[in-house]
């Protein structure tokens, strides 16, 4: 077998690893319809804690915005240093999704979380002890770099221990966690002082820490660190006491046998054809996620709303109970409708949301139907954040999480979050200038992203419902 696998592996074929793609028996699909009908409560139990890294990446991005007013007259800061404490997080954020990836593959995912977690509580009790603005940027660095490491390692540990049926949805269960922790943010910062908002951040990690001690680690980061006993009971615990977990297990095996067989990959490497593709479409995507102009819209939404003659206040507050609602409605359908159809859906929609905006701040610029702007200006937001939650806004960390092999999945999933966190950061530091050079030209440059975005889409990205991540690494890398 290991000769097999050996040859295959040195003739460029891939033979042993495509193999199951080619066709399942009748008897393996009655095992998997029996033993898919239920799944142990221990998956969501630990998929819960993993998530509460989710949220809170949320309360990090929330809590510049309902803070600063209270924050700038306690502690004196001018309008540039308060504008250092709130994209500082970026900075953060970006040396995390460059470690995140080497340190999940040396320690562990559940270590990593760990990691995060020890950044994201030193980050927020400094903020809570500042009394000026150099401690407060060094414990926001701090939050940020925490939560740029959740963001990579969150969605890719929950994609190694789900069952392929269930995997889409509790995959997304990340996204859907960030909106709830920026809106929890974003509530309780009206109600509570900058200080005590800062405690509460304190709570997820603290939990997450808790629970830590008792979930099992990623099983295929066992077996690539050879540990098959605690690979084999890690999987029986996830998929159940009586579950046969023999045939995955041999797949999980097998595969990462065949890729042991393989020279370590360097940081070049992952630009040879055998990564190429899944490099693409994992960096792709994430391109795709953040040049539409997410981050600036969402950042700014309130001056928008005002500039188009809405009030900013309850634009706001429909803008945020859409994306909430929206995202659980993008929790339900990714494992049903697939990933590729929700990226499809959502990038038109962040077209058609992007032309009305745009039509909306001409007819302003012209003085044509002035009584009609706010009105469609609010309607091609609200489109514009409905689409981007029902897909762009989860799909592309739940297929990051799913393409990479096991031997690259930390450097080259640092690569794709590194590039995400870019353009969350380019994207907010230029909507203002764009605006200011052009508001409808702004969101017709908008329009235009997300248009090749759907092409990129069409044309690169594959389905990957259904499939194991043997299967679909397999297939996707051969």
């Amino acid at each position: 077998m290991m000769m097999e696998i050996k040859d295959d592996v040195e003739d460029g074929k891939h033979k042993g690893i495509r193999e199951p793609l080619i066709g399942e028996n009748n008897n393996q699909l009655l095992h998997e319809t029996k033993d898919h009908n239920h799944h142990p409560w221990m998956l969501y139990f630990i998929t819960f804690i993993a998530v509460c890294g989710s949220f809170e990446f949320g309360v990090c991005v929330g809590y510049s915005s309902p803070t600063q007013d209270a924050i700038r007259k306690d502690l004196n800061l001018s309008l540039a240093e308060y504008s250092l404490f709130g994209s500082i997080l970026t900075f953060g954020a970006m040396i995390g999704a460059i470690t995140s990836g080497p340190i999940a593959d040396f320690v562990g995912r559940k270590r990593a979380m760990r990691v995060s977690s020890a950044f994201c509580i030193a980050g927020w009790l400094v903020i809570y002890f500042s009394k000026g603005p150099v401690p407060l940027d060094i414990g926001r660095l701090a939050t940020g770099y925490g939560m740029g490491v959740f963001s990579f390692v969150v969605p890719v540990f929950i994609a190694e221990i789900a069952p392929k049926e269930r995997r889409g949805v509790l995959t997304t269960l990340n996204q859907f966690m960030i909106v709830i922790g920026g809106s929890a943010s974003f509530i309780l910062g009206t109600v509570l002082s900058w200080r005590a908002l800062s405690i509460i951040g304190l709570i997820p990690t603290a939990v997450l820490l808790f629970g830590l001690f008792f979930i099992p680690e990623s099983p295929r980061w066992l077996a690539r660190r050879g540990r098959t006993k605690d690979f084999m009971a890690t999987l029986q615990i996830l998929r159940g006491k009586d579950a046969d977990i023999s045939q995955e297990a041999a797949e999980i095996q097998d595969y990462i046998t065949s890729l042991e067989l393989l020279a370590k990959p360097k940081m070049l490497d992952l630009f040879e054809r055998r990564y190429l593709r899944s490099l693409t479409i994992g960096v792709g995507l994430m391109v795709c996620q953040q040049f539409g102009g997410i981050n600036g819209v969402g950042f700014y939404a309130s001056s928008v709303f005002d500039q188009a003659g809405f009030p900013s206040a309850t634009g706001t507050i429909l803008f945020a109970i859409l994306q909430i609602v929206v995202t659980g409605v993008g929790v339900a359908l990714v494992d049903k409708a697939g990933r590729k159809p929700l990226l499809l859906v959502s990038g038109s929609g962040l077209v058609t949301g992007s032309i009305f905006t745009a039509v909306a701040f001409y007819l302003k610029a012209h003085d044509v139907c002035a009584g009609a702007v706010p009105a469609l200006a609010l309607a091609g937001l609200l489109v514009y954040i409905g689409s981007f939650a029902i897909g762009m806004g989860a799909v592309p960390w739940v297929v990051m999480s799913e393409i990479f092999p096991v031997n690259i999945k930390g450097q080259a999933g640092s690569i794709a979050t590194l590039v995400n966190w870019f353009g969350a950061w380019l994207c907010s530091y230029t909507f203002n200038f764009l605006m200011s050079w052009s508001s409808y030209g702004t969101f017709i440059l908008y329009a235009a992203i997300n248009a090749l975005a759907i092409l990129f889409i069409v044309v690169a990205v594959p389905e990957t419902k259904g499939k194991s991540l043997e299967q679909l690494q397999a297939a996707i890398n051969a």
